[in-house]
């Protein structure tokens, strides 16, 4: 689906444990374990969670939050989408749309939407409308899986454009609507623009 090399070597899968150990201890609250979550608690200041996009390649996400941290995998493209589920000084705890979590540092990391059309969809075909209405026409025909970026949603459609790389040829952008229930990238009647 998104570009992500596995780690290089078995070495760099091993977490380093009294690291770990020490970075869960830093993360976790005084009430016996429950993460840190509030957005006033957070060094950004922002909610968690909260969608955002990966600036550029490539880039190495880490076991843990800092480069001591062995690499868990690698983003070869940029405009993946990601969650940020915690924070930690300028580190950022993401999830990918395949439910992987790491550390990346929040330079990499853009508030840009991007999204992933419906990846638990058995659906073959989803369409990709002309307008926020079934009614307004098929622009394009997505498959699950298929990566767009989104410009805005109102709680039940999100505009996006949805880039085709052919084998061969020029890419061709298509723009239009998907309903927000068929994206990875953004929450159930979130808006913005």
């Amino acid at each position: 689906m998104f570009s992500r090399l596995p780690t290089p070597s078995p070495a760099a899968r091993r977490s380093r444990p009294l690291a770990g150990l020490l970075a869960a201890l830093l993360l976790l609250s005084a009430d016996g374990g429950a993460a840190v979550a509030a957005s006033q608690d957070n060094p950004s200041g922002l909610p968690l969670p909260r969608f955002v996009s990966t600036r550029s390649s490539p880039i190495n996400v880490r076991v843990g939050p800092g480069t001591r941290y062995d690499i868990a995998w690698i983003y070869l493209r940029p405009g993946t989408p990601v969650e940020i589920v915690q924070e930690f000084d300028t580190w950022r705890k993401i999830r990918d749309v395949d439910g992987q979590e790491g550390w990346v540092h929040q330079n990499l990391l853009t508030g840009k939407r991007a999204g992933v059309v419906a990846p638990w969809s058995s659906e073959v075909r989803i369409p990709l409308y002309a307008g926020e209405s079934e009614e307004s026409g098929v622009r394009a025909i997505l498959s699950p899986g298929f990566p767009v970026e989104i410009a805005q949603c109102d709680g039940k459609w999100c505009e996006v454009s949805a880039t085709d790389h052919p084998e061969h040829g020029r890419p061709a952008t298509y723009w239009g609507y998907l309903p927000q229930d068929k994206l990875w990238g953004v929450y159930k009647d979130e808006k913005f623009d």
